[in-house]
């Protein structure tokens, strides 16, 4: 039976169009975009958290992962209205743009529109936006920890246990997750007690020092193989990390996801912390949200 090409529905009383459901967005899974919108759909409860307040970047794959992307951060004239928006000035735009108009993701409408135009990536910022749209101080601190090879997610999780000890030591409890590649990333919450970036700095450096052949704090690649880098710029008001329970353009339909700390202490190979859509569905099913606050 084939699939119309359109399909006018309706999400907690927004009216919705959905396009090209039967398109294979993961032809290496056979994912569909359908199978995309359902995801996001199912995994709502515990993403939206995560995602409400925050100004959104998406990285979208129109024609599935395997062809062209973009990544889009304002949201343009078309975009429906009832979608929040928020106007925010971006210092040193690409585009010379001395603002932007962000999406922001607060309900289930919001988010199935963005799945259905394919944006198989949703990224967001350590901050948050009050309901005038006023950006506030940074609320969370992240480090992500990304392998030089032949340095795997194993020796990340090797990396976490130091950082979370690190942390720990400073009244600082982190949250792991995977970024759903091939790294992993640690959260925190921020008390702003100094710049973000600051402490997350020199935090990587401080590792770094007491552990030369694991760690390395610098960006240049040939410093980084067989090691982890602890990329503590993340926590620049300009940048975005993947969220929780996003998904990943990668060959499969892989997910940032949060797990538990034994998960991260018994890790042996890279595939015990691959999870891919299914798996997440199934995970949050049974576990609830992981991320939540700690």
């Amino acid at each position: 039976m084939k699939v119309p090409m359109k399909v006018p529905v309706k999400v907690d009383g927004r009216d919705l169009t959905l396009s090209n459901l039967d398109k294979v967005l993961y032809p290496d899974f056979g994912f569909t975009k359908a199978e995309v919108i359902d995801y996001y759909s199912r995994v709502a409860p515990v993403l939206l958290p995560h995602l409400r307040g925050r100004p959104l970047t998406v990285k979208r794959y129109p024609n599935g992962v395997a062809a062209q992307f973009f990544f889009e951060k304002n949201a343009p004239d078309h975009t429906p209205g009832w979608v929040r928006r928020v106007s925010l000035p971006v210092p040193g735009s690409t585009k010379n743009r001395e603002t932007i108009d962000f999406a922001v993701v607060d309900d289930l409408p919001t988010l199935v529109y963005y799945a259905n135009l394919a944006a198989l990536e949703l990224h967001v910022p350590q901050w948050r936006v009050d309901d005038d749209g006023r950006a506030l101080p940074p609320d969370t601190l992240v480090f992500d920890l990304d392998p030089g090879p032949p340095a795997t997610i194993v020796e990340c999780t090797r990396v976490a246990l130091m950082l979370r000890e690190a942390l720990e030591s400073e009244g600082l409890v982190a949250r792991p997750k995977t970024s759903g590649s091939k790294g992993m990333q640690l959260y925190a919450d921020w008390d702003g007690r100094e710049e973000p970036s600051a402490y997350a700095r020199r935090l990587a450096r401080r590792l770094e020092k007491e552990h030369p052949r694991q760690v390395v704090s610098v960006m240049a690649k040939k410093a980084r193989a067989g090691k982890v880098f602890i990329d503590w710029s993340q926590n620049n008001p300009a940048k975005t990390t993947v969220a929780p329970y996003s998904l990943r353009a990668g060959q499969r339909p892989t997910v940032s996801t949060p797990l538990t700390w034994a998960e991260v202490e018994g890790c042996e190979h890279a595939e015990d912390l691959v999870f891919t859509a299914p798996d997440v569905l199934a995970r949050v099913e049974k576990r609830g949200d992981l991320f939540g606050r700690a």
